[in-house]
C-alpha cells in the first residue's frame, strides 16, 4: 500500500487521479487544477466527462484565476475505460455518472453542487469545497516528506 492508495505499492510510480463529471467543464476541471497545483509532480492528474462540454465554464475559471491558478487552456475530454485503468483514485462530482469499475481503484463520490449557469460568486463556495477536499486527499495519498 503507498499512500493509502489500493493497487500502489511502494514501487510504483506516483499515484493518479482521476475525476469525473457529466461534462468536465467545472468541478473536475477545478479539482484536477487545484491537484495539480497543490501537489506539483507528486501526483498525476486527470480529468474528463461521459458528455464533455464544448469548453471549461467561465465563471470556473474565474473563481480559480482568484486563486492564482490559471485554467482557461482547459478542455473537456471525454471519459474512456483507459482513463479509468491508468488511475489508482477515481472522483465522481456527485452527478450521477457511471464509471467503469476495477478491482484495486479507489472510488469515491464528491457531492458538489454544480456551477453550471452559475456566477462567480456562487462558485466560489464551491470552488473553496473543493480545494478543502483536495487538501485532505493531498495529505492522504501523497503527503509531503
Amino acid at each position: 500500500m503507498y499512500g493509502g492508495v489500493p493497487g500502489m505499492s511502494t514501487a510504483s510510480a506516483k499515484p493518479s487521479v482521476l475525476f469525473v463529471c457529466v461534462h468536465n467543464a467545472g468541478r473536475s476541471q477545478m479539482a484536477a487544477a487545484y491537484l495539480a497545483h497543490l501537489a506539483g509532480d507528486r501526483i498525476e492528474v486527470r480529468s474528463a466527462g461521459s458528455a464533455p462540454a464544448e469548453s471549461v465554464n467561465p465563471a470556473a475559471v474565474a473563481a480559480m484565476l482568484e486563486e492564482g491558478i490559471d485554467m482557461s487552456a482547459a478542455t473537456p475530454r471525454v471519459l474512456t475505460t483507459e482513463a479509468v485503468q491508468e488511475s489508482d483514485v477515481v472522483i465522481t462530482m456527485g452527478c450521477g455518472d457511471v464509471c467503469p469499475v476495477f478491482p484495486g481503484k479507489r472510488y469515491e463520490d464528491w457531492v458538489l453542487d454544480d456551477p453550471a449557469g452559475k456566477g462567480v460568486d456562487a462558485v466560489r463556495p464551491i470552488r473553496d469545497e473543493i480545494r478543502a477536499r483536495i487538501e485532505a486527499l493531498i495529505d492522504e495519498i501523497a503527503p509531503a516528506r
